[in-house]
């Protein structure tokens, strides 16, 4: 069964940095989308970044210029690195991942696969 699975979560001060990775366990094959969501509490699960076969990427607006998710790391493994990191940022982080597509949307809907999620906590 395709699981992504999330690590890197956890506390740090505003204006900090984090890294969160995710990887496939259950598959070897290529995905055509993977991505990277967030919720907040009592807010809808938020798109931020995803990332199609071949390297087309794709960052919400809403943290463009703060986060960049990575390009040329092994297919099926997908890196999402935080910068300059905000209290607005605080949420559960969430690793997606579709089997076969021709976009990869930054909305959850369309993505099968979902791994469990890990915790970012800014503090001011």
């Amino acid at each position: 069964q395709i699981r992504p699975v999330e690590s890197g979560g956890g506390s740090v001060q505003a204006g900090g940095s984090l890294k969160l990775s995710c990887t496939i366990a259950g598959y070897s094959g290529n995905l055509a989308c993977m991505a990277w969501f967030r919720q907040a509490p009592g807010k809808p699960r938020e798109g931020i970044a995803s990332r199609k076969l071949r390297g087309i990427t794709t960052v919400s607006d809403s943290v463009k210029g703060r986060f960049t998710i990575s390009k040329d790391t092994a297919w099926n493994t997908l890196d999402l690195q935080m910068n300059s990191l905000e209290p607005a940022d605080n949420a559960i982080y969430y690793c997606a991942a579709r089997g076969s597509a021709i976009t990869c949307p930054l909305e959850s809907g369309p993505y099968e696969y979902w791994g469990q999620g890990t915790q970012v906590a800014v503090s001011s």
